[in-house]
């Protein structure tokens, strides 16, 4: 009963040769918590930093990577905005390509930019197709038992926020908004709207805003929810925001209207039809001239920024 906690006495000498099994059996006893972070590069920009991070998921079962920006703010509770990327794109595409730290530093917003999927877990088709699989999780709960790691709902609206309350002080995680483009514009608004408790605020670029009507979306909910149309309503925002009368603040999308897959895949004019008959505010601004790319987040996100900071920074 005195021995001393094996995780804080001193190591000691031996000199029994080193047993592997037992070795190990030990390590394998001894996990390291599920929130250790390690840190993979740290870049200053407009005096914050650009911070990038890998940690073991529970939810997804594999390592992930999320990056963050902190602004350089005297403020000791910073709100955090997510930001959730389209399909190939990786934690990086956004922090690297959208400008989006400079409006962030001047409005004292933490900006976080989870993986789009789960990686590395070589399941069998998970890297045939751009529009399917690694790259492209949809921000939702898979049920087919094949892709169960991908539950990237789950890991945006439970485990990164306690990843980050966990790990940073300065930031309030309970305090937040949510945005995202194209995949991420779906994931963004059906994450809202499912969760208009905890973010305070959503906006989306070119959203993949009705997926049951799209290829894409039909492609990605047959293979991870099955072939029941009710569960892939859970994951549409234009089915989610027809019974949801707990929207106060506007909702903005920015649409380029020269976007080649608008009329095929992004059905932005669905979700304004459905919004206007369920009486929930939207801002839909379509962008003469402008495409699906990060050259037309870059000239936008700015406003984007400002229309959250007015609801962080008011809460």
């Amino acid at each position: 009963g005195t021995l001393p906690s094996p995780v804080h006495s001193p190591p000691t000498t031996t000199t029994t040769p080193p047993h592997p099994a037992g070795d190990r059996a030990m390590a394998a006893a001894a996990p390291p918590p599920a929130a250790a972070l390690e840190q993979l590069s740290k870049t200053k920009m407009f005096g914050g930093h650009n911070l990038r991070f890998r940690h073991q998921s529970a939810a997804l079962g594999c390592p992930m990577t999320f990056s963050l920006f902190l602004p350089a703010s005297p403020a000791s509770k910073l709100p955090v905005l997510y930001w959730l990327s389209g399909l190939t794109c990786t934690d990086e595409n956004f922090i690297i390509k959208s400008g989006a730290q400079r409006a962030a530093a001047a409005h004292g917003l933490a900006l976080v930019a989870p993986d789009t999927s789960p990686r590395g877990l070589n399941v069998e088709g998970e890297a045939d197709s751009w529009d399917f699989g690694v790259g492209a999780g949809f921000y939702l709960n898979a049920t087919n038992e094949k892709w169960k790691n991908w539950r990237m709902y789950d890991y945006v609206v439970k485990e990164l926020p306690k990843v980050l309350s966990d790990n940073f002080e300065q930031l309030n995680t309970s305090c937040a908004s949510i945005f995202g483009h194209s995949m991420g514009g779906h994931g963004a608004l059906t994450i809202y709207l499912k969760n208009t408790d905890k973010y305070k605020s959503v906006s989306a670029f070119a959203p993949i805003a009705n997926p049951i009507n799209c290829p894409w979306g039909q492609k990605a909910f047959s293979n991870y929810l099955g072939t029941t149309k009710s569960e892939w309503e859970e994951y549409d925002a234009t089915f989610l925001v027809k019974k949801c009368n707990t929207v106060s603040t506007s909702i903005l999308i920015d649409q380029g209207e020269d976007d080649k897959f608008l009329a095929e895949q992004l059905l932005a004019g669905n979700f304004e039809e459905a919004c206007k008959s369920a009486g929930v505010p939207l801002t839909l601004r379509m962008q003469p001239g402008y495409d699906h790319s990060f050259f037309f987040i870059a000239t936008f996100i700015d406003d984007h920024i400002a229309h959250h900071a007015q609801f962080l920074k008011s809460a």
